[in-house]
Order: structure tokens, then sequence, then C-alpha cells
């Protein structure tokens, strides 16, 4: 008796009420509607998407990647999915998934950066809106997903350049921002709501790789919080899809059935693991889901003339603002005494990650 009543105060308590009724909630719902519309069958066609998501929304809530990252090239390069099911199947299983995640994340009491998540937000919120009625509608498929992961290909070498190279010190929050910082993190929220009107996800990554090469936030504190902004943009691009413009398509829906009752627990999972590792863990899983990303786009779409410059030219021109962004981080963090890594710190680092 004594147990049950402890699992009721406190913190378990927190938990129940912030995390596990929502989630109790979602799988009433979900059986309910599945049994009403006799949708059961839809496991034995649409099996697939729930093995992907499975995979797809534990790197959903383990890396600033949404689950959308694995969806949508699967789905349109693998499965060969028209690219607007893909989207808004991203969009919608993201606003489950990273949800569940994002209420983990809350109830568990995880470290993230507030100011980065609301600013961030806001430029998301008007960007998903915009990119969705006048750039989405007329972007061809293959440039978009080669621009994506050359863009990302392009970060993930300067990441691991700072963290393994240069072996940057990192900070556990953002300073006190001027009103021109607050507003370059809301055009970054625009550009990246934009990439999720596009391609289903993208204002996670975009975020977070701002604040990790230009002010050196450590990726343990990013990742949660990107998790968080993933979700609330997934909120609003389904909202959109789905109510507004009404153009949710019933594959987009059918795949949707079949990978909630996954990524309710998988994405939580995620986020609960990368909360108890090493931040260049969570730095070595993001080099690994961007290469693997760009190998499977050239191995799929094949791209040639065209294509292929634009993609060099995409991936050129990440490098040069990325290594940018870390000369200016690195010039920033010169002296600096806030909750600063040593050197020691960053060695017993690098030595947990090899063993």
């Amino acid at each position: 008796m004594q147990k049950i009543t402890s699992w009721f105060a406190g913190d378990s308590k927190r938990r129940i009420l912030i995390y596990i009724v929502p989630v109790v909630l979602v799988y009433l719902v979900w059986l309910g509607w599945m049994t009403a519309e006799s949708w059961w069958h839809l496991f034995l066609t649409e099996w697939y998407m729930t093995i992907t998501m499975v995979f797809g929304s534990f790197i959903a809530g383990a890396s600033s990647e949404g689950g959308g990252a694995i969806a949508y090239p699967v789905m349109t390069l693998m499965f060969e999915i028209d690219p607007s099911v893909a989207r808004n199947f991203s969009l919608a299983i993201q606003s489950i998934g990273m949800t569940a995640a994002a209420l983990w994340i809350v109830a568990k009491k995880i470290p993230i950066e507030k100011t980065y998540l609301w600013v961030v937000a806001s430029g998301g919120t008007i960007g998903i809106i915009f990119g969705t009625y006048f750039i989405a509608p007329y972007v061809v498929p293959s440039y978009a997903k080669m621009m994506f992961v050359s863009f990302w290909l392009s970060y993930g070498i300067a990441l691991f350049f700072i963290n393994h190279i240069r072996q940057r010190d990192s900070v556990e929050s953002l300073p006190v921002l001027s009103s021109s910082q607050k507003m370059e993190l809301v055009a970054i929220g625009f550009v990246g709501g934009i990439l999720s009107a596009i391609l289903g996800n993208g204002i996670d990554i975009c975020s977070f790789a701002f604040v990790t090469l230009k002010y050196r936030l450590s990726e343990k504190i990013a990742t949660p919080t990107s998790v968080i902004l993933m979700a609330m943009n997934a909120v609003v691009g389904v909202l959109l899809h789905g109510f507004v413009l009404q153009d949710m398509q019933v594959e987009a829906i059918n795949f949707w059935m079949v990978s909630i009752p996954v990524v309710v627990l998988g994405a939580p999972f995620g986020a609960y693991v990368i909360s108890k590792i090493n931040r260049l863990y969570i730095a070595v899983l993001l080099y690994i889901i961007l290469v693997v990303q760009f190998v499977s786009a050239i191995l799929i779409i094949r791209p040639t003339g065209p294509l292929i410059i634009f993609s060099f030219a995409v991936f050129g021109s990440g490098l040069v603002l990325f290594f940018w962004l870390t000369n200016y981080g690195n010039k920033k963090g010169r002296g600096s005494v806030i909750r600063r890594r040593n050197e020691q710190e960053f060695e017993e680092e690098k030595k947990s990650v090899k063993k």
C-alpha cells in the first residue's frame, strides 16, 4: 500500500498527469476509431510503415531529426509514395509521436532552453503557414530532397569538426539575447517552418544547427528542445492540412493509423535514452543519420546533370555557412566562464564514447 501511495506522490504523480494520462487517452481514441471503422485490416497491407516508424519514432525522440526525417525518405525513395502524402503523413505522425516525447521531456523535467524554444517557435508557425501556401506547391520533389540531405550533410561535417578536432566548449543555456539576435532566431524558425511545409520536418534540425554552432549550446540541451519545437510545428502543420486545406490523403491517414501505437511509446523512449547518455553520443547518432540520408538519396534518386550541380552548390554553401558559424561561436566563447567545459572534461567525454 505504501508503494502505491508513493507512486502517486511527487514526481510520479507529475508523470502520470503529464504523460501517462494523455498516452492512455490516445490509445483509447485510436482503439475506438480502428474498431468503429473496421480498419484492422490495414496492418496487413501497410505493415511496412509500422516497422518504419518503430525506428523513426525512436530517432525522433533521440535526435534533432524528427520522425519525418526517416519517414519522408523511406516513403518517397524506397516505396515511391507521392511526396505530398509523405509530407502529410510525416506531419501527422509527428503531431502524435513527438508530442508524446515532448510530454515525457516535460514530465521528467529534462533540461531545455526556453528562450530558444519560444522565439524559434514563433517564426516556425509563420514559416510553415507561408511555406504551405506559397512554396511547397511549386517545389520539385527530387530537388527538395537533394537540397535537404546535401545541406545537412555539410552541417554534420561542421559539427564533427568542432566536436572532435577543434574540441569546442559548450554551454547549457543561451546568453541574454539582443533584439537583433532574437530576430535571427525568428528568421531561423521561419526558414525551418518552410522546410517543414515542404518535407514534413526541418525546423528542428535547422534551429538545432544554428544554436549549437553559433552559441555553442550543448547537444544535450538542444536536442530535447528541438523535439518539443518540432512537435509544436507538426501540430500546426497537421491542423492546417487536416482542417483548413482539408487535403489529408486517404493513404496518409491509413499510414497514420497503423503507426500511432508505436510512436506514442517509441519517441518518448528515444527521449529517455538520450537524456541518460553523453552529449557526444548524441552527436555521433546525428552524424550517422545525416550520412545514411545522403547516401540513400544518392543511390535511389541517382542525380544527374543540373541536379548534381545543384546538390554540390547547396553542400558548398552549407559548409561556408556552418563553418562561419563555428568561427563565430568559437570567438564568442573565448574568455567565457559561464558553465564552460574545460579540456579535461572534454577528454573524459571522448573516452566515455570510445568505451
